[in-house]
């Protein structure tokens, strides 16, 4: 019966062209596994001073940042059998079925040997177990955690699993002995997003002044999948175009494709409805033009893209932040009020076009309030949520706290979109003349960019001066 037989892919040396020369963004993640590499061409010269090679080597991190593409690299570069498999393909509904699987594969990479076994999506395996049960997934779990214990790493072959969700898989398969390493594959920095897409864009024309540095600049948090398709995105748009090359106006066009959605060009908005909208979006570019650290703003669009996005406001960084200043998150919320605050200054009422807005600066008060501490009514503490569930579904998450404290806590919520919107609104307030030249040129033109943002800028960072003046004489 074919049934226990093990359903995993096998690719050999001439099958595995990829190699460290195709893996960009994950340096760090790429030197951990050149071990791994050295140990599989001659595990004999590695051990020749007593030193044992890891049983198991965990691959963790968010998705679309190369995880199994370095496992294969991995198995390219040493040159040896890859056996790869996904977690759910171990479970049946059948009980015994799943651990004759397990039994199997592990079977084969001893014959095969040297090679490496991948596990990808490990957490539909390797889930915690939960007490006063013993099912088809805790049989075929106890049976991976036996093979681990097992085998030889002298043997000549490795695991290497991967998962987005390392804080859900059992304490058992993660102790040492079993998976020796966990090897964090994160999102790329700026660098690591250049290299990225200087490996993907060496397929198609680039324009001579396109430069991918900035490019890397303004696709903050996109992964190593993000960029592979954004250069496909890319392609795509010039061809249609009949161009010859690629320019950066194809990059921005993409990215905003990407980030805002696709353009609706059948969704007509009335004169009034127009109007709100270019107010709302041009208080957002000049409270972030009048505040310190907040990132300059590339473009201003009423067009209307994606789900309920009547119009946006691009910004682009700079350089990665890895760390945050209460006053800079103050800002960004500030931001994010800005475009209900031109419609409370201008139209002296409020519209369902910020909900996304307050939705954002909502989660960012509660992140500086029960994670980060910088709230005075809750004290110096964090407060991590427990998951609440209602009929086995995952609910709100609410704080570990009492629930006078969970109180305190929604009210310096409160108070720091509050003080933000106050803070928004008095620098339209000061800068209102220029509030309206650009929603008529915004109005006018649809789009406007940074050349033709950068007058309103200046003005705006004029009026921030005049408004940030009586504060510091006052401090």
């Amino acid at each position: 019966m074919e049934i226990g037989k093990s359903k995993a892919k096998v690719y050999v040396e001439t099958d595995t062209k990829i190699t460290f020369k195709d893996v960009a963004g994950v340096d760090e993640a790429r030197f951990e596994q050149q071990e791994v590499v050295r140990f599989l061409r001659d595990p004999r010269a590695y051990c020749r001073l007593g030193a044992r090679a890891s049983k198991g080597i965990l691959l963790a991190g968010p998705p679309g940042t190369g995880k199994t593409l370095l496992a294969r690299a991995v198995a390219g570069e040493a040159g040896v059998p890859f056996f790869s498999i996904s977690g759910s393909e171990f479970v049946e509904m059948f009980v015994g079925v799943g651990a004759a699987r397990v039994r199997d594969l592990f079977e084969q990479a001893r014959k095969a040997a040297p090679c490496i076994i991948f596990i990808d999506e490990l957490d539909a395996l390797g889930r915690s177990r939960t007490v006063g049960g013993y099912d088809e997934k805790g049989q075929t779990l106890n049976q991976l955690l036996a093979e681990l214990d097992g085998f030889d790493p002298s043997s000549g072959f490795i695991l290497l699993a991967a998962t987005n969700r390392p804080e859900v898989l059992d304490p058992a398969l993660l102790r040492l002995g079993r998976f020796d390493r966990q090897v964090l594959v994160d999102r790329p920095n700026r660098s690591g997003r250049a290299d990225i897409l200087k490996l993907h864009a060496r397929n198609i024309r680039l324009a001579p002044r396109v430069n991918l540095e900035d490019v890397a600049g303004m696709t903050i948090g996109f992964t190593g999948a993000d960029l592979a398709n954004l250069v496909n995105e890319v392609a795509i748009i010039a061809t249609r175009r009949n161009a010859l090359e690629v320019t950066f106006a194809d990059f921005t066009t993409a990215i905003e494709r990407i980030v805002a959605g696709l353009e609706k060009k059948r969704c007509v908005l009335s004169d009034e409805e127009r109007q709100r909208v270019a107010y709302h979006e041009i208080g957002h570019a000049l409270v972030a033009a009048s505040l310190p650290g907040v990132d300059p703003v590339l473009k201003v669009s009423i067009i209307p893209r994606g789900v309920g996005a009547l119009g946006y406001t691009m910004q682009r960084p700079t350089e990665d932040h890895f760390l945050l200043a209460d006053s800079d998150l103050h800002n960004r919320i500030a931001v994010l009020m800005g475009g209900r605050a031109a419609e409370a200054l201008v139209f002296g009422n409020a519209s369902t076009g910020a909900a996304d807005d307050l939705q954002r600066a909502t989660s960012i008060a509660l992140m500086m309030v029960t994670r980060y501490g910088m709230a005075e009514a809750t004290g110096l503490r964090t407060y991590a949520p427990s998951p609440q569930s209602f009929l086995g579904m995952q609910g709100i998450d609410r704080p570990n706290a009492s629930d006078a404290t969970i109180r305190e806590i929604d009210l310096a919520a409160r108070d720091i979109v509050a003080a933000a919107y106050d803070t928004a609104l008095s620098i339209l307030k000061a800068s209102r003349a220029v509030l309206d030249q650009g929603a008529e040129m915004l109005l006018a033109k649809e789009t406007i960019t940074t050349d033709d943002f950068l007058p309103l800028r200046r003005a705006g960072d004029a009026g921030s001066a005049d408004h940030r003046e009586p504060e510091r004489s006052a401090h």
